[in-house]
């Protein structure tokens, strides 16, 4: 008989979305005008021409999406709240259709039995305060402060789980060095203020959401992959180091009180003391304890510095072919660098409570002649996952939860339509919602509260 892989009682079984990625209704009921609704429209910038103007119109089909989770069995639902649905201009008066809105679906899920656990920044800051300066400004900082306390003021008596910012290595290095996401700034020096006014906009919100919300807990959710050079040189093994310094521990260190780390200042060229955009005791403000750290995670990464001169090509491993191994992304299927990131975060910072708040693959599998959706490949991703997410608990992760990215298909920033992370396929001729074999899968998952060992 195959072994039964269990996890604790308490663990959290959810599924993630983000309000850009799926809501729509980008012009109703008084939402604002975000940096992903600019940048999306700029010719050139999504693939296809895409944007989420209509997205999967969660907004006006919520009720029929939280029957799914419902179905699903999922503990928990993890959304983010569209800044600019709450304040239009990014401060002043809150609107409240926008604060309705997410009222009555954190109600519903609650009547459902499902525990709510938002994001407060998922990417889509008010392109007025973009026209300002953005996440460039200090003020930036002080303006996402505002917005956490309307919207825990208002939500905060319900909600169960806070984070604060999504990923803010992307927000940092992809919206504002490489220029790939919104608002599309190629330029180090803005990075490296964004990358600051994001974690101690972090800082200060947390107080206020532990103020207006006691029963919940917060935290910040980064986004890690597992680094590995492609060879035993020293060129390969500084690019594997800077960018899990760039995607990693610039962000984590901080927030666990080590600054940020010097040897990624070096090879950025800029020495602390030229960083005039920190202020006295900022970096304590940005240490603020947190319930949580949550980490997105998806595949690892092999370094290989081309540009190195004299850098003898010394692979360490063979590309395997096949689906289970390259997801429709082009993302490498490897599951043993979830459970590399889970013990490195716990050995390293000691957090009290971990979450993975992303894990999933993209195949674009579609309705076949049944009429169902057979994403066989999805499903060993998920377990093969899930299993090593086991062995870490195991090993002494204080690893609480786990959510799959994602929910349903949706739009996948700069990639448009064209790829489907979902356990739920969305027709977007007609929107119409088909679950996938995966979910179901899912759904069993979440009753049983455990897998069988694969193989």
């Amino acid at each position: 008989m195959a072994k039964f892989l269990s996890f604790p009682d308490s663990f959290i079984w959810g599924a993630s979305t983000a309000s850009y990625q799926i809501e729509g209704a980008v012009k109703e009921d008084g939402r604002g005008k975000s940096i992903w609704d600019h940048f999306s429209h700029t010719p050139g910038n999504i693939q296809n021409g895409d944007t989420g103007d209509a997205a999967c119109d969660h907004y006006h089909r919520w009720e029929e999406d939280l029957a799914l989770l419902q179905r699903m069995e999922v503990k928990a639902y993890r959304f983010s709240i569209a800044w600019p649905r709450i304040l239009p201009d990014g401060n002043g008066p809150a609107n409240q259709p926008g604060l309705d809105f997410y009222s009555r679906l954190i109600d519903a899920l609650l009547e459902a039995d499902i525990l709510p656990y938002v994001t407060l920044y998922h990417w889509d800051l008010p392109q007025v305060l973009q026209e300002q300066g953005g996440w460039a400004r200090r003020s930036t900082a002080d303006a996402f402060v505002n917005y956490a306390d309307i919207v825990s003021r208002a939500l905060g008596d319900r909600v169960k789980s806070w984070a604060t910012h999504n990923e803010p290595a992307c927000i940092t290095w992809n919206g504002h060095r490489y220029g790939d996401h919104a608002p599309g700034i190629k330029d180090l020096r803005t990075a490296l203020q964004v990358s600051h006014h994001l974690l101690l906009s972090h800082g200060l919100a947390v107080p206020v959401l532990k103020q207006n919300s006691p029963s919940a807990e917060t935290g910040i959710v980064l986004n890690t992959c597992w680094d590995v050079p492609a060879s035993k040189s020293q060129a390969d093994r500084d690019l594997a180091r800077l960018h899990e310094g760039l995607y990693s521990r610039w962000f984590s260190d901080p927030l666990y009180g080590f600054g940020y780390p010097n040897d990624i200042c070096q090879d950025l060229g800029i020495a602390p003391e030229e960083m005039s955009w920190i202020k006295d005791g900022d970096m304590h403000i940005i240490s603020v304890p947190c319930d949580y750290l949550g980490i997105n995670y998806y595949n690892r990464k092999i370094h290989r510095d081309a540009a190195s001169e004299n850098n003898l090509p010394q692979e360490v491993f063979e590309k395997q072919a096949g689906k289970d191994n390259w997801t429709d992304m082009g993302w490498e299927n490897y599951p043993e660098g979830i459970y590399n990131v889970l013990l490195r975060t716990t050995y390293r910072y000691q957090p009290h409570k971990l979450y993975i708040m992303e894990n999933g693959c993209s195949y674009n599998d579609g309705p076949g002649p049944d009429g169902k959706v057979h994403d066989i490949h999805r499903i060993n991703y998920l377990k093969t996952h899930i299993a090593v997410c086991q062995q870490a608990v195991e090993a002494g992760a204080p690893l609480a939860g786990y959510f799959v990215w994602s929910f349903m298909d949706n739009f996948e920033w700069g990639r448009g339509y064209s790829q489907r992370f979902g356990l739920v396929h969305i027709d977007y001729e007609n929107l119409v919602r088909t679950p996938k074999d995966s979910f179901f899968w899912y759904s069993q998952l979440c009753h049983h509260n455990g897998l069988e060992k694969p193989g």
